[in-house]
């Protein structure tokens, strides 16, 4: 257990999923507090789940499309900035994989706040770069592409 200024600390767990399919990745453009920014499909950890089954369910969720994954990112931290009124400060640890698509379910309903599933080239991407959820949507990316995948055994739920 870990205390900071005298209050319980624990971080926000989430998974990611890069796609690629024909040079291009599966990207989400959602609405967060009346902006409009763009992750890949991502989201947070449940109980009892593991981080292969949340980043598996997310992509589905966010986007429509069932995937396999096939390897393990990497594991980040990042702790998004105080705004103006004090909120926020808040801190992530995600998980990151990639994975390739199997199918599209295209009956299925996005997530709230999703506004759409857009597949888009790694300079699409990086030219968005101000409408970046975090700094964490291109890291992952950027290693991505630089070959840094490793055994999906690295990110693994013992029972």
């Amino acid at each position: 257990m870990s205390y900071r200024e005298g209050r319980f600390w624990q971080p926000d767990v989430t998974v990611a999923t890069v796609v690629v399919r024909d040079g291009k990745l599966l990207c989400v453009e959602e609405r967060v507090a009346g902006q409009l920014v763009i992750n890949q499909p991502a989201g947070h950890l449940e109980p009892d789940e593991s981080l292969q089954e949340a980043a598996i369910r997310e992509a589905l969720e966010e986007t429509g499309w069932n995937v396999r994954l096939t390897g393990f990112v990497g594991a980040y931290q990042w702790k998004a900035p105080l705004n103006p009124d004090g909120s926020g400060g808040r801190h992530y640890l995600r998980f990151a994989f990639c994975g390739e698509v199997l199918g599209f379910d295209d009956q299925r309903k996005l997530d709230e706040g999703i506004v759409r599933a857009v597949w888009w080239t790694p300079a699409e991407l990086q030219s968005e770069s101000a409408r970046h959820r975090s700094p964490l949507v291109w890291q992952v990316v950027a290693d991505f592409l630089a070959g840094r995948q490793q055994p999906l055994e690295l990110a693994q739920q013992i029972a």
